[in-house]
C-alpha cells in the first residue's frame, strides 16, 4: 500500500464506527420497515417478526462454528441465537420455517473472514438494540423465558457484550480490499433482512 493510500484511510474512526457510518441509511430504512409491520400489535404479528429473525440467523448460523472467526471474536458460540429463536417460535405455537434456498453461509465450508465479520456485526448490533424490543414483547406477556428468549441480554450486560465484540472486530488486521468486503458483508446482511421483512410482513 502506498503512503498516499495509507493517509487517505479514515484512521480517526474505528472499523465498527466506519461500519455504522457506511450502513446507517440502510439500517434506518430497515428499522422503519420492521416497525411499519407493527410487530408488537399482537402475538401473531410478533411471531412474524420472530420468523424474520429466524431467516436471518439461519443465514449466519454456520459462522459460529468457523474456527478462524472463533479465534478472532470473543465468545462466538455464546453469541449464537438460532436455537433461542426456534424455541420462541415453539413457545408461540408456530412451526420452524422450511426454506428452499441454501443459507448464505453453509455448514462445513470455510467463510471469507472479512465478509463474515460484516454479517456478524449486523447480528450483534441487533442484539444491542433488542433491549427496546424486549420491553414491547413484555407487554404481550412474553419474557426472556418464554417467547422472547432471543431478545434477552447477555449476563454481563448488553453494553459490555457489544464493546467486547467491537473491540475484537476493530483489532483484526485487514487489507483495504478486506475492509471493503466487511462493509459489503454488512450491507448484504441488512439487505437480506429487508428482503425477509417484505416477504413475511407483505
Amino acid at each position: 500500500m502506498t503512503e498516499a493510500a495509507v493517509l487517505d484511510r479514515p484512521t480517526e474512526l474505528s472499523r465498527s464506527k466506519r461500519l455504522k457510518a457506511a450502513t446507517g441509511d440502510t439500517h434506518e430504512r430497515l428499522d422503519k420497515s420492521i416497525m411499519a409491520g407493527e410487530p408488537f400489535a399482537s402475538r401473531e404479528r410478533y411471531a412474524l417478526f420472530v420468523k424474520v429473525q429466524h431467516a436471518f440467523h439461519r443465514e449466519i448460523d454456520a459462522l459460529y462454528d468457523d474456527a478462524a472467526l472463533d479465534g478472532l471474536l470473543p465468545d462466538l458460540q455464546g453469541r449464537r441465537r438460532l436455537k433461542q429463536i426456534e424455541q420462541d417460535l415453539t413457545d408461540l405455537g408456530f412451526d420452524i420455517p422450511a426454506y428452499e434456498s441454501e443459507p448464505a453461509f453453509k455448514a462445513g465450508e470455510k467463510a471469507d473472514v472479512a465478509t463474515a465479520m460484516g454479517w456478524l456485526y449486523v447480528a450483534e448490533g441487533s442484539n444491542l438494540g433488542a433491549a427496546f424490543l424486549l420491553k414491547d414483547a413484555l407487554k404481550l406477556g412474553l419474557s426472556e423465558e418464554f417467547g422472547a428468549r432471543h431478545l434477552a441480554g447477555a449476563p454481563e450486560g448488553r453494553g459490555l457484550h457489544w464493546r467486547t465484540f467491537t473491540a475484537a472486530l476493530d483489532a483484526v488486521d485487514l487489507s483495504s480490499e478486506e475492509e471493503a468486503r466487511v462493509i459489503a458483508g454488512a450491507e448484504a446482511a441488512f439487505n437480506r433482512v429487508h428482503s425477509q421483512v417484505r416477504s413475511v410482513f407483505g
